[in-house]
């Protein structure tokens, strides 16, 4: 079995930063892509940012220039560094991850509230 569990999320205000973190335990060989979800209420769950195992990222347009996501692969840690955090970032934060020979994997979430 594989487990994530996220941390980090919390209240900002709008133009602060938060940083989440996503540990990855359990019958691991390999993790390839790993990264960030987030669901907004009443939406549905959309890919923010991915890292493959050998470190290139990839962005939805939104968030281009503001977060920055990382891995720790010795770890099995996967981070997000998100700066100038605006309301429409609210959201549920799922950490993934793809486990090689395994299949892919979320954790339970983490909330991010963006208010004044």
């Amino acid at each position: 079995q594989v487990q994530l569990v996220e941390s980090g999320g919390g209240l900002v205000q709008p133009g602060g930063s938060l940083r989440l973190s996503c540990a990855a335990s359990g019958s691991i060989v390999r993790i390839n892509a790993m990264g960030w979800y987030r669901q907004a209420p009443g939406k549905e769950r959309k890919l923010v940012a991915s890292v493959s195992r050998r470190g290139s990222t990839n962005y939805i347009d939104s968030v281009k220039g503001r977060f920055t996501i990382t891995r720790d692969n010795a770890k099995n840690t996967v981070y997000l560094q998100m700066n100038s955090l605006k309301p429409e970032d609210t959201a549920v934060y799922y950490c993934y991850a793809d486990i090689a020979f395994s299949g892919n994997y979320f954790g339970r979430g983490t909330q991010v509230t963006v208010s004044s």
